[in-house]
C-alpha cells in the first residue's frame, strides 16, 4: 500500500477536492462538490444534513466502499484511491467500524456470534476472542445477552450490540449512519451516551451522520452538507 508522506501528520482523515456524481436518466447529479476537509485523531464529528443530502455517500467514500468521481480520500496517511477493491476491504476490516440505522445484525447468529464475526475476519479466535466479546458486552451493559438472538432484543439493545460490534476489533475510526434514526428519543439518547463514552474512552475518531441537531452537544466539530458543499458549524445558523 503506497504511503503519502506529504500528508500533515496532525490530520487523520483528509478529503481533497472530493467530488461524487451519479449518472441519472436526465444527466448527471452531483451529490458532493469539491469538498476539502481535515479531521484529526480522536475527534468526534457530527455530520448534519437532510435525507438525500449526501451524508451516507460521504461516509461510503471515507470508508472506501465507494470511490470519488474526482479528488482523493486519505485515511491514516493512505490514499484509498490507490488501493484495489480487495485492499480497501482489508483496510476497512482493520481500521473502520460501522454503526447503521437498522442495526444490520445477522438474525441467524446469536449476539456472541455476531460479535465474534469481525474478530474472525481479522484472524482472531479462541479464548481471547471470547474474552473480548464478554468485555465489550459489559461495556454496553448487556453481559447476559450473549446467547440471545437479535429478534429477542429491543431496538435499543440491538443498537448497543451494533456499537459493540463496531468497536470490538479496536478500529481507529467509527462511522455511524443515523444510529438513532430507528429509535425513540429517550432510547436514542441512551445509545448516543454509551457511544460517546466508549469512543472518548478508547480515543477513537467518530463521524456520525444524522439529521438531528440534538446530537450537536457531544461533538468536537459539526458539519453540514448543503447543495454538495461541506459547511462547518460557524456557518450553520440557518440550517
Amino acid at each position: 500500500m503506497p504511503l503519502l508522506p506529504q500528508l500533515n501528520e496532525s490530520n487523520f482523515i483528509e478529503l481533497r477536492n472530493l467530488t461524487k456524481t451519479y449518472r441519472e436518466a436526465d444527466g448527471e447529479r452531483t451529490v458532493l462538490n469539491h469538498i476539502n476537509c481535515q479531521i484529526r485523531p480522536g475527534e468526534l464529528i457530527i455530520l448534519l444534513g437532510k435525507s438525500g443530502s449526501g451524508k451516507s455517500t460521504l461516509l461510503n467514500l471515507i470508508s472506501g466502499i465507494d470511490l470519488p468521481t474526482k479528488g482523493e480520500v486519505i485515511v491514516r496517511n493512505q490514499s484509498l484511491n490507490s488501493l484495489t477493491e480487495q485492499e480497501r476491504t482489508l483496510f476497512r476490516r482493520q481500521h473502520i467500524g460501522f454503526i447503521f440505522q437498522f442495526f444490520n445484525l445477522i438474525p441467524t447468529l446469536t449476539v456472541e456470534e455476531n460479535l465474534l464475526l469481525p474478530l474472525e475476519l481479522n484472524g482472531q479466535n479462541g479464548p481471547l476472542a471470547q474474552e473480548l466479546v464478554m468485555a465489550i458486552l459489559k461495556e454496553v451493559g448487556l453481559p447476559d445477552r450473549a446467547k440471545s438472538y437479535p429478534d429477542r432484543l429491543s431496538g435499543g439493545e440491538q443498537q448497543r450490540i451494533a456499537i459493540a460490534r463496531a468497536l470490538i476489533h479496536h478500529p481507529d475510526i467509527i462511522l455511524a449512519d443515523e444510529p438513532t434514526g430507528n429509535l425513540d428519543y429517550e432510547t436514542g439518547a441512551q445509545v448516543v451516551a454509551i457511544l460517546d463514552q466508549l469512543v472518548r474512552r478508547q480515543q477513537k475518531t467518530l463521524i456520525m451522520a444524522t439529521h438531528s441537531r440534538e446530537l450537536i452537544g457531544i461533538a468536537d466539530r459539526v458539519f453540514s452538507i448543503r447543495e454538495g458543499k461541506l459547511v462547518e458549524s460557524s456557518a450553520l445558523s440557518s440550517y
